[in-house]
């Protein structure tokens, strides 16, 4: 009842607030007043001209003259306004004040309670946010699971569980930033994953609009490293290689992406559109639930952008790839495309010996091929060349 008592009060005196100025008594001032002074202003300049010689007489008298009609036809209006008007205003104005004053201080009020007494709920208790935390938890209010969430890891720093349980929820909430922290914290604590590496580059490209950064793509990269599969990361990838660009680099990631992925799979129109958007060819696709082909390997394109990725990061998105193409080359030797790039990626690695030890298995292969031995000999003395430079460097 008090804070009823409180509200009525309030009402009360914003009723007054707009009935006081309504009280006040007003003289109207008709509008034929401000002409009269401009006429008589008229008249005093035109005098001033005359006696300056500035205006000859006989224009000076004609100005007056019609200076003086118009002062007298808006005198005129004026005494028939003041004869006619006051009865009409004063009912007017009498009536605009009552009306006002019956819809401050009764409709609005009693507007304002039926409306709160039929959408509103009088008798329901305060629910202060203190009782509201101690309270317990109604699975509705996710705002308070979150605050309780985000306090018991302020006690226990290393609950990587709540962390990766609270990331997702700051996401749909529409807090990428709190996100991407949560996944880099469940990462620190939990250890790393293709799932949790790849979630924290999804927060990442919502906080910043769609647009794959540095650290997107490194989160990607990383994912890629330890599930050559994650459909996720590949695509973001090939999204970072649009943007920047590289609409070739983009084509060859969503295709080769499009060419292990299911045809029921819900998420490959999407691929297929966004190769047609860079002018590529959708491969066939994989009959469902069938194992999809082996990736080929790192370009020289992946392993450069590798190279510029802190140490720990591009050993193990590129080793892992690098051993994945080396297996299948022992398995399936007649790839000279394949074998460049091994060779290539251990150039970037700095590992000679396997450089050197990939040089020779391939050359056993190719033994009767002119063509892919001149390109194997071309590949060896670029691989020199850079190692000879990097040695001076």
């Amino acid at each position: 009842m008090s804070l009823f008592a409180a509200f009525a009060l309030m009402t009360a005196l914003a009723a007054l607030a707009v009935l006081w100025p309504l009280s006040r008594a007003r003289t109207p001032q008709p509008a034929r007043e401000a002409d009269l002074a401009v006429y008589r202003d008229q008249l005093a300049e035109i005098v001033r001209d005359a006696k300056s010689g500035r205006l000859p007489k006989a224009e000076a008298e004609a100005a007056r003259i019609e200076v003086a009609r118009r002062m007298l036809a808006a005198d005129s209006a004026r005494e028939t306004a003041l004869v006619e008007d006051p009865a009409r205003i004063t009912r007017q104005t009498t009536w605009r004040r009552r009306a006002a004053a019956v819809f401050a201080l009764l409709f609005v009020p009693v507007f304002a309670a039926g409306l709160y007494g039929m959408l509103g709920s009088p008798r329901l208790p305060g629910a202060p946010l203190a009782e509201r935390l101690t309270a317990a938890p109604d699975r509705g209010d996710v705002a308070i699971l979150v605050r309780r969430v985000e306090e018991h890891l302020q006690k226990n720093p290393n609950d990587g569980a709540g962390y990766e349980i609270l990331a997702p929820v700051y996401l749909r909430m529409g807090r990428p930033e709190d996100a991407a922290r949560a996944y880099a914290e469940a990462i620190r604590i939990l250890g790393p994953s293709a799932a949790r590496h790849s979630a924290r580059g999804d927060a990442l490209v919502v906080a910043s609009d769609g647009l794959v950064t540095a650290d997107a793509a490194r989160a990607f990269a990383a994912a890629l490293a330890l599930d050559p599969n994650e459909p996720r990361s590949a695509y973001f990838l090939g999204l970072a290689a649009e943007q920047d660009g590289r609409s070739a680099d983009a084509a060859r990631i969503w295709g080769q992406l499009l060419a292990r992925t299911p045809a029921d799979a819900p998420y490959r129109p999407m691929v297929a559109a966004a190769l047609a958007r860079v002018g590529g060819t959708a491969p066939a696709a994989p009959v469902a639930g069938a194992p999809g082909p082996v990736p080929p390997g790192p370009a020289a394109a992946d392993v450069a952008a590798a190279a510029a990725m802190s140490s720990d990061a591009r050993n193990a998105m590129v080793r892992g790839m690098v051993d994945r193409l080396a297996q299948r080359l022992d398995s399936e030797p007649n790839d000279i495309e394949g074998w460049l790039r091994l060779v290539r990626a251990y150039g970037v690695l700095g590992d000679k010996d396997k450089a050197a030890e990939a040089l020779k298995k391939a050359r056993a292969t190719f033994k009767d091929n002119a063509e892919a031995l001149g390109r194997l000999d071309a590949a060896e003395k670029e691989l020199e060349a850079k190692t000879g430079a990097g040695e001076k460097g």
